[in-house]
C-alpha cells in the first residue's frame, strides 16, 4: 500500500535560505561547529519544525577512516550541541552502509560511533534494518514507487557527508549521502553492493531519491576533501579546512562542487535539482 507523494519542492523551504551557504574555518570539532549552527539558528529551524526526534545521517558508505567516511568527531560536536541547547529532543545516528561484507553495526563500532553513542546517550539505527513505508511519486521516472524507512520521514534531518569525488555521479555530497537511506531489500537487487540499483542511471536515481526526502539541513565536512573518488585516490591539496552548512541542499551540493573544482552544471544531478529542490546559482556565501 503506497503513501501520497512525500516529495518536497523548494517552495515548500524557507524562501529566505534558498541558495544560502554557511562557511567556517575548521579550528576544532567543538569550537568550528558551535560557531557555525549558532550563525545558522540551527535551533530555531528544529523548534519550527515541532518534531521531537533529530536524525543525523553520516556517510559511512565503508568501514574506512576519513575523509573517506564523516569524522566521528564531528558528529560528536554537533550531538554536543544539540544536547545543550535541546535537551529534552532524542537524537538519533543512523546510517545504511553500502558494503558488501558486513552491515552498518561494523562501521558504526570501527569508526568509533558505538563509543561515542555510549558516551553521549543516544541510540544509533542501522537503516539498512528499520521498518519501511511505501511512497509514490509519478513525476519520478526513475523510481515512480520507492520503499524507504518510515523514520525519515519522522525526524529533523541532518545530513553529514564529506566533500568527495565520485567516479559515476561526479561528486558525492548531501544529495548523494541520502542513498543511505535506502533499504538493501528494494535496492541491492543482485548486486555486489547493497544499493547496486542505484548504479542504473544514478543521477536520475539520486534525484529521484531527493525528490522523496531531501536532508532538513547539512553539515558538509571540507575540513580535507577526496579530490579525484570517493573511496581511493587522492585527498585535496590544499585541503579546504572548512565546514559548511546549508538547509538548500543544491546550494550546498553546489558550492562542495566547487571546492572539488568541479563545474556543478555538469553533474547530472545537480541540474535537474536546480530551481526544482533548490538554487545552485546564484549563491550567497556567508562566512561565519
Amino acid at each position: 500500500m503506497y503513501k501520497q507523494d512525500h516529495s518536497v519542492t523548494m517552495h515548500q523551504k524557507g524562501m529566505h535560505e534558498l541558495g544560502k551557504v554557511f562557511v567556517c574555518d575548521f579550528a576544532a570539532w567543538d569550537a568550528s561547529v558551535s560557531r557555525l549552527l549558532e550563525a545558522v539558528d540551527l535551533v530555531a529551524s528544529i523548534n519550527v519544525a515541532s518534531s521531537n526526534t533529530i536524525l543525523i545521517k553520516p556517510n559511512l558508505v565503508e568501514a574506512l577512516d576519513p575523509p573517506i567516511t564523516t569524522p566521528v568527531g564531528l558528529v560528536a560536536a554537533i550531538v554536543t550541541y544539540l544536547q545543550s541547547c535541546l535537551p529534552d529532543r532524542q537524537i538519533i545516528v543512523a546510517e545504511g552502509s553500502g558494503a558488501r561484507d558486513y552491515d552498518t553495526g561494523h562501521s558504526f563500532e570501527s569508526l568509533g560511533y558505538t563509543d561515542m553513542a555510549r558516551e553521549k546517550g543516544i541510540e544509533l539505527v542501522d537503516l539498512n534494518e528499520a521498518p519501511l513505508v511505501g511512497l509514490s511519486n509519478p513525476d519520478c521516472r526513475r523510481w515512480p514507487e520507492m520503499h524507504l524507512p518510515e523514520m525519515v520521514f519522522q525526524s529533523y534531518c541532518i545530513s553529514v557527508p564529506v566533500l568527495k569525488a565520485h567516479s559515476l555521479a561526479e561528486v558525492t555530497l548531501t544529495m548523494k549521502n541520502m542513498m543511505g537511506i535506502a533499504p538493501p531489500s528494494h535496492y541491492q537487487k543482485g548486486g555486489h553492493w547493497k544499493k547496486a540499483s542505484f548504479h542504473q542511471h544514478i543521477q536520475e536515481a539520486i534525484m529521484d531519491l531527493n525528490r522523496y526526502r531531501t536532508p532538513d539541513f547539512t553539515v558538509l565536512d571540507a575540513t580535507v576533501g577526496m579530490q579525484e573518488a570517493h573511496l581511493w585516490g587522492p585527498t585535496c591539496n590544499p585541503p579546504p579546512n572548512k565546514l559548511v552548512a546549508s538547509y538548500d541542499p543544491v546550494a550546498v551540493d553546489a558550492y562542495g562542487t566547487g571546492l572539488l573544482r568541479r563545474d556543478w552544471q555538469k553533474v547530472g544531478h545537480l541540474q535537474m535539482a536546480h530551481k526544482e529542490l533548490g538554487l545552485a546559482e546564484p549563491l550567497n556565501v556567508l562566512s561565519v
